[in-house]
């Protein structure tokens, strides 16, 4: 599959942040964790290790996602994750309850459109470090860890914000 560069590097997020980022989304077991930008796949692994939930990771780059579907197996979580190598701009993530994003603000607005247009009502959007352009955070929290220090917001998709 012939996909773009990525339009960032990879950056890996420490522990205490990944388990921050998932206190603050409130995830369930019944949730389906979508990480946007996935990486290695380390948030939605964390996601079905310690609620149960399902979850996906989607990526352009293709060495992140072969990390990350080994880093699922070693956890033993691949039956309840997946990893899909693609361009996010065109992914299909109707399916999550929740969707976590480390990208930059003018990729977060080229974003907004989409979620806007996919997710459901009650959708909860965590976004590291920065915003969505005018959409303001209902929540916002930092975190310092090791050294490592994080923003957090978080946004709940609302009922007329869905268009079809």
């Amino acid at each position: 599959m012939a996909l773009r560069k990525p339009d960032i590097g990879f950056i890996p997020t420490a522990p205490p942040i990944v388990e921050a980022i998932l206190a603050l989304a409130d995830i369930t077991a019944a949730d389906t964790v979508y990480d946007l930008g996935c990486g290695d796949g380390r948030i939605v692994i964390a996601a079905a290790q310690r609620f149960g939930c399902r979850g996906c990771g989607i990526d352009i780059d293709p060495v992140r996602i072969g990390e990350a579907q080994q880093a699922a197996q070693q956890a033993g979580v691949d039956t309840q994750v997946q990893f899909i190598q693609g361009d996010l701009y065109a992914a299909e993530f109707s399916a999550a309850t929740v969707v976590i994003l480390y990208l930059l603000p003018h990729l977060n607005a080229k974003l907004l459109p989409q979620l806007q247009r996919q997710l459901q009502p009650g959708t909860r959007v965590i976004s590291r470090d920065f915003t969505m352009g005018d959409w303001p955070p209902e929540k916002s929290r930092l975190i310092l860890a090791g050294g490592e220090e994080a923003t957090l917001y978080r946004w709940t998709m609302p009922l007329n914000r869905r268009s079809n």
